[in-house]
């Protein structure tokens, strides 16, 4: 086994799902988490197991949400995503269609684009090198091209690629990340990839005026200094905490995501903000504000995804489906008149 400059085994020095730790990665404190939520995960899984018994259906109930919200053990995570999301119904209500994509005429200018992406997807990851053996990047172009001929009004746009890469990381399997990509950019995440982006500026618009009511000192100092949530937050929306949270806390972030739908990118933004407030408020002037939103994503907090999870569901307080959608309408409503 090739070994580190630092004596760390390569194996160690790569997480479970083939992303490099970077060189100041805090091994110990990693580690001291670690083997308490293994324990977690643990428990977890029995119960999992017990719920699942064999079977490869779960009806939505006030269980199976509680039983998400803790986390869906990995071995059990691609079936469950498929089945909350509606992507296993579609799946199977379309035999064949994702191969008849493939196999069928393809748009040039479509193609370029991905291929063009190619090499910029999770540059990190062992499994996504050409190197690598199978090299997903293979898989990755396909369920991309595939996407982008079913959906047309969207084709392809960047972030989708970071998406898709995770699909494929978790389901190891083509066609179930071809139908997840499609429950999320299709019906949970509305309007985010289309070429005018608009649900996605309407979504951070929306971010904004919930900062507003919940956390009205961050939206201040936003308001005084003249930033935009679009510079802050933009990234969180459009890659779904890829690359800006540690994986296990996103992934326990997408379990929530594909059960209870976009509400709960807001409520992990306004974690964020909430449990920063006092840290964000120290920044005074533009960049430093950046820089502290930078900040606010890393660390124990986020990394101990367990608790953090816990707190994405009572640190924001209530929030409603159709607190969200009011606001929606009204800041969709902004954004149009401003053309």
């Amino acid at each position: 086994m090739a070994r580190r400059e630092d004596g760390r085994d390569w194996a160690y020095r790569v997480d479970p799902y083939g992303f490099e730790r970077p060189e100041d990665f805090d091994y110990a404190s990693y580690e001291a988490f670690f083997s308490r939520y293994l324990v977690v995960l643990t428990r977890r899984a029995i119960k999992w197991s017990k719920l699942l018994k064999g079977n490869n259906s779960i009806q939505k109930s006030l269980k199976v949400k509680r039983y998400i919200r803790k986390g869906i053990p990995n071995e059990h995570r691609a079936l469950v995503w498929m089945i909350v999301s509606g992507a296993q119904a579609n799946m199977e209500q379309n035999p064949g269609y994702y191969h008849r994509l493939l196999e069928g005429e393809k748009n040039a200018k479509l193609l370029e684009a991905i291929k063009t992406d190619m090499n910029r997807t999770f540059p990190d990851n062992v499994k996504f090198r050409k190197t690598a053996d199978p090299c997903l990047q293979h898989t990755l172009y396909n369920v991309l091209v595939a996407y982008g001929h079913h959906n047309k009004a969207v084709g392809y746009c960047q972030g989708m690629n970071f998406i898709a890469g995770y699909l494929i990381l978790i389901t190891k399997n083509e066609e179930e990340s071809f139908w997840l990509l499609d429950a999320l950019i299709g019906r949970i995440l509305p309007d985010y990839y289309s070429p005018a982006m608009l649900g996605l500026k309407t979504d951070q618009e929306v971010l904004g005026e919930l900062v507003k009511m919940k956390v009205p000192a961050v939206a201040e100092l936003m308001e005084r200094h003249g930033v935009m949530w679009t510079l802050v937050v933009s990234r969180w929306f459009i890659c779904l905490f890829i690359d800006i949270l540690p994986v296990e806390t996103v992934l326990r972030i997408w379990d929530c995501l594909f059960y209870e739908g976009s509400k709960i990118i807001f409520r992990v933004a306004l974690t964020l903000i909430k449990q920063n407030q006092a840290f964000i408020l120290e920044a005074t002037n533009f960049p430093d504000i950046c820089e502290k939103f930078k900040q606010i994503t890393k660390g124990t907090f986020v990394t101990e995804c367990h608790t953090f999870m816990q707190k994405i569901f009572t640190d924001p307080g209530s929030l409603s489906m159709a607190t969200i959608n009011k606001l929606r309408e009204t800041c969709r409503e902004k954004l149009l008149s401003q053309g």
